[in-house]
């Protein structure tokens, strides 16, 4: 930080609400950052209570600092304390949101007016002066009948200036008044005789009557606007045009303008953050405010006085917006950085290019995609797979990813879980981690995770320089921000992942999952748990539901594994075995094991066994999944039928696809709810028996054959036989493959 931006931020710390210790570190942290001692000098003087002339120069001397110093650091905390909020940029941690604050409408610049454009308007003085008049005026419009003011008309000499001191705090607004009423225009006569020559001072917060700092304010419900340096008639102008919430605008008697500004708050936080950024619009549009006027007690000039042989009067009450709400709502209205609209006939014959495809079919560069499914499916795991896809260019689910630059945020895996399934993957998937590791950065939260809209600045100014594809945002339960049931909270939430996308160019990636009880009657976009905005904010969403493997497809798949392992082992234990089989031998677990059986020796067959076994193993293991999409740039995709294996997902090759799936999305169903019927069941492992064992395609196999296939004792496969029509058998144990005629 340097000199310029720390001067700044000190005009927002009030001397006069500083303890003696704070005061020291201020001047400590302004000798360590090389600035003079007139800075802490000048800033001290406005605590016109306890500042002496001479003293910061005597203790400055005394600095001769120390091995831990009192940086700036301290000047910006003590900032912050007194409500100063950092202003939103790349190079800083983001600004605080309000519940009510839009997220990701952007910060506004808040730049309503040109200043030098602006034309000064006239303050005319009343001519027909009734100083009581002003006072009751001022009180109406500030105040409640039962509510205690502030007021003073005493005042001190310090260092050649008059200074106001505490005054009375013990009498409400509907007391003056009715004294005020009553006087004629003696204004002494009810708040005692003030000085001609400095005028007296109110307060424009209501007090608790015991005492006159921001402790004793009860409603937070004004704030002072004052600029010294611009011409009075300028003020009013600015102050009009900014369209400023002004309960009371009051001369000063002097050369400034007093604005009475509705803020109100519900709290002494709240007042701060809404008087920071009132401030800052004014400076933004060219007002210098005087920032030590900040605090909810602060005395500001009385209407109905003489000071200097100039009147203190009420230009107006009531003017700009109704409230702070309206003035806000207004300020954010005429920033909001939205485009501007234009006609479709400029732009028809030079239209912009389309944001290329980062997964081909499926999204674009820039845009959102939003994975879901129930527990168990291996989401994380196909997030990685993707991480690993788009990091090499390579596919994922069968679909070509361009190669890119990638973040994976972490929010639920602690470090080295996340680190050790990335390097699981890479070897499952049998992918060279040479190819793409380098483009692929975690961003490991767990234990630090925190609402979607505080996260998104901090990820945006981490991630600005990176240059990444995408950021893929694991999972969202975790970040989630207001009630995931709730349409708008989640319209909110949703749009932080615009603000990423917009601010650094690439896709967002993220994973949710399934609502509870069944899916399967659901159409694949409104599974997501919460709110239909899930589904309907991301413009590709991929859903995933597990399918339910029938015996027969078990069969299959044990089928393959067998012929697999067989083969595998074959190829390590008997060269040259492939010459004596047939393509049909390869795919029938019977015909491999009859040639294992004769190319291997006793002894090896043990081992073999402990090698089908596993394969048998892992068929069993695995479970099948079907992802179906929603796509807002691409034509609709057939439904993509997946293998989770431990830690991996492979595209099916046959056999899922013969799951059918009704018109609600579920399995179609036969028998009992969910799964076949157990004569059909018997007919599928029949079929599928019969296929792996006639490699010939004679129509013809052995009852044996079939015993061995299906693990099934002689009785059962005859019962199997008998109950199928399309098969017949007969006495020497042949089974035929008949007509179902």
């Amino acid at each position: 930080m340097n000199q310029r931006e720390l001067l700044e931020i000190l005009k927002y710390i009030d001397p006069a609400v500083c303890e003696y210790n704070a005061w020291i570190q201020v001047g400590m942290a302004l000798k360590h950052e090389g600035l003079p001692c007139s800075v802490w000098e000048n800033w001290s003087r406005g605590d016109g209570r306890r500042y002496h002339d001479g003293e910061c120069e005597r203790k400055w001397r005394g600095f001769q600092g120390s091995s831990e110093p009192v940086t700036g650091a301290t000047i910006v905390q003590l900032a912050k304390d007194q409500g100063w909020i950092p202003e939103y940029d790349n190079s800083s941690e983001g600004f605080e949101l309000e519940w009510d604050s839009v997220i990701g409408a952007g910060k506004p610049d808040g730049k309503v007016v040109d200043s030098a454009w602006v034309e000064p308007k006239e303050i005319p003085e009343p001519s027909d002066w009734h100083p009581a008049k002003q006072l009751i005026t001022y009180l109406e419009t500030l105040f409640g009948e039962n509510e205690l003011v502030g007021y003073v008309t005493e005042s001190w000499i310090k260092d050649g200036k008059a200074m106001p001191t505490k005054g009375c705090s013990d009498r409400t607004a509907g007391e003056l008044i009715r004294e005020l009423a009553k006087c004629g225009d003696d204004v002494g006569a009810v708040l005692g005789d003030y000085d001609p020559g400095v005028g007296a001072w109110i307060r424009f917060n209501p007090l608790d009557g015991k005492g006159v700092n921001n402790a004793n304010v009860t409603e937070f419900r004004y704030a002072l606007v004052e600029s010294d340096d611009m011409d009075l008639e300028k003020q009013n102008a600015m102050i009009r045009e900014l369209e400023l919430p002004v309960a009371a605008l009051v001369h000063s008697g002097g050369k400034s303008l007093h604005a009475i500004v509705r803020i109100d708050a519900d709290s002494y936080e709240q007042y701060r953050k809404r008087v920071d950024f009132l401030y800052k619009i004014c400076k933004k549009n060219g007002m210098t405010i005087d920032s030590q006027n900040r605090n909810p007690s602060r005395l500001s000039r009385m209407p109905g006085v003489t000071r200097k042989g100039r009147k203190q009067f009420l230009v107006d009450t009531n003017i700009g917006k109704a409230n702070w709400a309206e003035w806000q709502e207004w300020i954010e209205g005429v920033n909001d950085d939205l485009p501007d609209m234009e006609s479709l006939s400029d732009v028809w014959g030079n239209l912009p290019e389309l944001a290329p495809p980062l997964i081909d079919g499926v999204l674009r560069r820039g845009h959102k995609m939003l994975l879901v499914g129930p527990s168990k499916a291996g989401k994380s795991y196909a997030l990685i797979e993707l991480c690993i896809a788009i990091a090499g260019g390579g596919e994922w689910f069968g679909w070509k990813c361009e190669q890119g630059k990638v973040l994976y945020v972490n929010l639920e895996l602690d470090r080295a879980s996340c680190l050790h399934r990335f390097k699981d993957v890479y070897g499952a998937l049998g992918a060279d981690p040479a190819a793409g590791m380098r483009n692929i950065d975690v961003w490991n939260l767990r234990g630090k995770s925190m609402p979607m809209d505080s996260l998104a600045p901090k990820l945006i100014r981490r991630a600005a320089k990176s240059k990444y594809s995408a950021i893929i945002i694991d999972p969202i339960y975790k970040v989630i921000t207001g009630d995931e049931n709730s349409a708008d909270q989640m319209a909110r939430f949703c749009n932080q992942f615009d603000t990423i996308c917009n601010s650094l160019g690439c896709a967002v990636i993220y994973c949710h999952h399934h609502s509870k009880g069944s899916q399967g009657q659901k159409r694949s976009m409104d599974r997501a748990s919460g709110s239909g905005v899930f589904a309907r904010d991301p413009d590709a969403l991929l859903d995933m539901i597990e399918l339910e493997v029938t015996d027969a497809i078990t069969l299959q798949e044990e089928n393959k594994a067998t012929c697999s392992a067989i083969a595998a082992f074959l190829d390590k234990t008997a060269a040259g075995w492939r010459e004596d089989a047939g393509q049909d031998d390869l795919l029938s677990s019977a015909a491999m094991e009859r040639i294992a059986k004769d190319k291997l020796r006793e002894a090896e067959q043990p081992a073999l066994r402990a090698a089908v076994d596993a394969a048998k193993v892992v068929v069993k293991r695995r479970t099948a999944w079907r992802i179906e999409g929603t796509l807002r740039e691409f034509p609709r995709f057939a439904p993509v039928n997946l293998w989770f294996d431990f830690p991996v997902h492979h595209i099916d090759r046959g056999g899922l696809q013969d799951l059918k799936m009704d018109e609600g999305g579920a399995p179609r169903k036969q028998g009992k709810p969910g799964r076949p019927s157990g004569l059909a069941k018997q007919r599928q492992s029949l079929e599928t028996a019969f296929a792996a064992c006639d490699t010939e395609s004679a129509g013809v196999v052995k009852v044996g054959d079939l015993m061995e296939y299906l693990d099934k004792a002689r009785s059962t496969v005859k019962e199997y036989i008998d109950n199928h029509p399309g098969f017949k058998r007969d006495s020497k144990g042949d089974v035929f493959k008949v007509s179902e005629n």
